[in-house]
């Protein structure tokens, strides 16, 4: 066993029953006045946004909202949001939600301090002023925006693609579980799963080491008795399930900060840009195929995964599948289009093997 490891994981985590209130101090250090970016629902129905709003009240902390954050965020909204940060006079900024807000939220930090870059422009322009700083709280148990350096955005052309580096951190992140209480069954099964992909993917990495297979190990530990009970009774997971769910998924983060996501992720865009196909299943729906990679690849590690499932492989290739529960027809032509795509996709080379394009077209042809 290699032991050796490094890990940079900046984000101050601020967790526990009623993390926002008790660490509400933070809020002062940053300045008077906060850009609150969310979605158009989550933020309100967690219940976080009144809390947050009561907070800033009682700190006397100006606040305006912008909620255009839609699910797969297009960079030019993002870029809409530094400018209205910018117009504010915005000190800091405060994201709530699942992975989208989080995600928009540090790209609307870099665009409110760098009004050079301009929607595109923010995968290959130099961020040459530092980010407007953030505070994070999530609302679902899955994307592990919370720890990482990552925002996936959606390009001008339709097409998702994910930007990293220390520009893309939170200052904090508050860890509430309680703002997931109220995410619904299908949405639930998807993050879950988006969690789960998360570790195993990022488990067999070239760019893992000891410390984050440990957090990847634990991350699926406790995840999979969960979406095993998810499976069989199709009812919405009790609190104290809410709350494995919820921290487990911070695990994954850990493990994804380093070691990034293998070919589940890279595949997975394509059925969420062209089928709406939510992000946690599009890229599960592939993860029983990087298994088989796996095994082929580091067979020890892949038992360790097995071991934490406590099942056998065709036990747990059956439980992903039956709640990714996915029935498309993909027609030869869009197939032989995503294998052109596909040639250049990075995620290839953070898989285990050398799985490439043209086994990802066949794997796509046989599932779909």
């Amino acid at each position: 066993m290699n032991y050796d490891f490094s890990f940079y994981m900046p984000v101050n985590i601020l967790g526990g029953k009623n993390a926002l209130q008790n660490n509400k101090n933070i809020f002062s250090t940053l300045g008077k006045k906060c850009l609150i970016v969310t979605g158009k629902s989550s933020a309100k129905k967690s219940g976080a946004l009144d809390e947050l709003i009561a907070v800033f009240d009682e700190l006397n902390i100006e606040y305006t909202i912008f909620d255009e954050i839609t699910e797969n965020p297009l960079t030019k909204t993002c870029c809409d949001g530094g400018k209205a940060a910018r117009e504010f006079g915005a000190d800091f900024v405060v994201g709530i939600g699942g992975g989208s807000p989080l995600d928009g939220a540090k790209a609307v930090c870099v665009y409110a301090t760098n009004p050079h870059i301009i929607n595109d422009d923010i995968y290959t322009a130099d961020v040459t002023n530092k980010p407007l700083p953030l505070v994070v709280i999530g609302t679902t148990s899955g994307t592990g925006s919370e720890v990482s350096g990552v925002s996936v955005l959606t390009r001008e052309n339709g097409r998702k693609q994910s930007i990293s580096g220390k520009n893309y951190y939170a200052l904090y992140a508050i860890a509430d579980a309680k703002y997931t209480y109220s995410v619904p069954f299908r949405t639930t099964v998807s993050t879950a799963l988006d969690a789960l992909a998360h570790a195993v993917e990022s488990m067999f990495s070239p760019r893992a080491d000891f410390l984050t297979q440990q957090f990847a190990l634990i991350s699926i530990k406790m995840i999979y008795p969960v979406l095993q009970k998810l499976h069989d009774t199709k009812e919405l997971p009790n609190s104290e399930e809410r709350d494995t769910l919820y921290f487990a998924s911070l695990y994954a983060g850990f493990a994804l900060n380093k070691g990034g996501t293998g070919f589940p992720h890279g595949m997975g865009y394509a059925l969420t840009e062209d089928y709406n196909v939510p992000h946690g299943i599009a890229c599960a729906v592939f993860i029983p195929q990087y298994l088989t990679e796996a095994e082929k690849s580091n067979p020890d590690l892949f038992n360790q995964v097995l071991d934490s499932m406590n099942c056998d492989k065709s036990t747990a290739e059956k439980l992903i599948a039956d709640l990714c529960d996915l029935q498309l027809s993909i027609p030869d032509e869009k197939i032989k289009g995503y294998v052109a795509r596909w040639e250049t996709l990075k995620n290839f080379k953070n898989s285990p093997t050398d799985f490439n394009n043209e086994d990802a077209g066949l794997l796509v042809k046989r599932l779909f």
